[in-house]
C-alpha cells in the first residue's frame, strides 16, 4: 500500500463512533540526550519505542483513537509502522512544535467530539493498560489528572555553587509520569494564554490556571526513554512481563 492510501484509509475511520478517551502521543522531541539517536525509533527487544507506545492504547478499551504529535521528517516512518504494526486507533499525524506544550496544543487541534483527552509522552513505552485506565476513572475528580509514584530517596536542594542549601521534606512528594488528562476546551484556551515554552508537563499548565489536579498511582516500570542508558532498563522490564513484544 502507498502512503496516499494508507492515510485516506485511517482518515476514514469513524473514531465518533467509538466508546472510550483519545490520546494524544508527543512524539516530536529531539532526543538530545540520546547521542544522536532518534529515541521514537530506537529498538526495545527489536520493537520500536514508539510502537510499544502505541501498541499500548491500542490494546486499551478505554482509548478510543491515537493522535501522534512528531516531527515533520518522522510522519512517513511513523505511518509505515501503524501500517506493519496494525495500529487501527490511530485517527491522526500531526506535526509538532518548538516546545512540548506548541506540540500538545497542535493535537488537541484535531481532537473532535471529547471532553477529555489523555496526553502522553512518545518515549514511554512501558505505561500500563491498568495505568491509563486509572487516570480514566478519576476524570471526574478533578479539572485534571495524573499519575505517579511516591518518592522514597532524599530530596536536597542545591545552590548555584555546588553546595547543599536544604533538605527537602519528602512526604506528600511524588515522580510525575503521563499519561495526564485534561477538560479539552478549558486546556486549550490555557494554552492559548500561556508561554508553551515555560511548562514540561500538562499538570504544570493546570496549575497556573488555578485548576484543581489529581493524582493516581502510576508504576516504577512507567520510565521516559531519555539517555542510552534507559534502552536497557526498559528491555529488562519488558522481558520479565514476558510480552510479545519481545519475542
Amino acid at each position: 500500500m502507498n502512503k496516499l492510501a494508507f492515510k485516506l484509509e485511517y482518515e476514514a475511520v469513524n473514531i465518533t463512533s467509538n466508546s472510550g478517551i483519545p490520546v494524544i502521543i508527543v512524539a516530536a522531541g529531539n532526543s538530545t540526550r540520546m547521542g544522536g539517536k532518534n529515541k521514537q525509533f530506537t529498538c526495545l527487544c527489536g520493537v520500536p519505542t514508539i510502537v510499544h507506545t502505541m501498541l499500548a492504547f491500542e490494546r486499551c478499551a478505554a482509548i478510543s483513537n491515537i493522535i501522534v504529535v512528531t516531527k515533520r521528517e518522522d510522519i512517513n516512518a511513523i505511518e509505515e509502522l501503524c501500517l506493519n504494526y496494525q495500529i487501527s486507533k490511530l485517527s491522526d499525524l500531526v506535526e509538532g512544535g518548538d516546545a512540548r506544550q506548541q506540540s500538545v496544543l497542535n493535537g488537541l487541534k484535531v481532537v473532535k467530539n471529547a471532553e477529555h483527552v489523555l496526553i502522553h509522552d512518545g518515549a514511554r513505552p512501558l505505561v500500563s493498560c491498568e495505568i491509563i485506565e486509572r487516570v480514566c476513572e478519576s476524570l471526574g475528580k478533578a479539572d485534571g489528572v495524573i499519575c505517579g509514584v511516591p518518592i522514597v530517596d532524599t530530596l536536597k536542594r542545591t545552590d548555584d555553587k555546588g553546595f547543599v542549601s536544604k533538605t527537602i521534606d519528602r512526604t506528600n512528594m511524588i515522580s510525575v509520569q503521563t499519561p495526564q488528562a485534561v477538560r479539552v476546551k478549558e486546556y486549550t484556551e490555557l494554552l492559548n494564554k500561556c508561554e508553551l515554552s515555560a511548562f514540561t508537563d500538562d499538570a504544570s499548565v493546570l496549575e497556573m490556571g488555578g485548576m484543581s489536579v489529581a493524582w493516581v498511582m502510576g508504576d516504577k516500570s512507567n520510565i521516559k526513554i531519555t539517555t542510552p542508558d534507559d534502552i536497557a532498563l526498559a528491555e529488562f522490564y519488558l522481558e520479565r512481563r514476558g510480552k510479545n513484544e519481545c519475542e
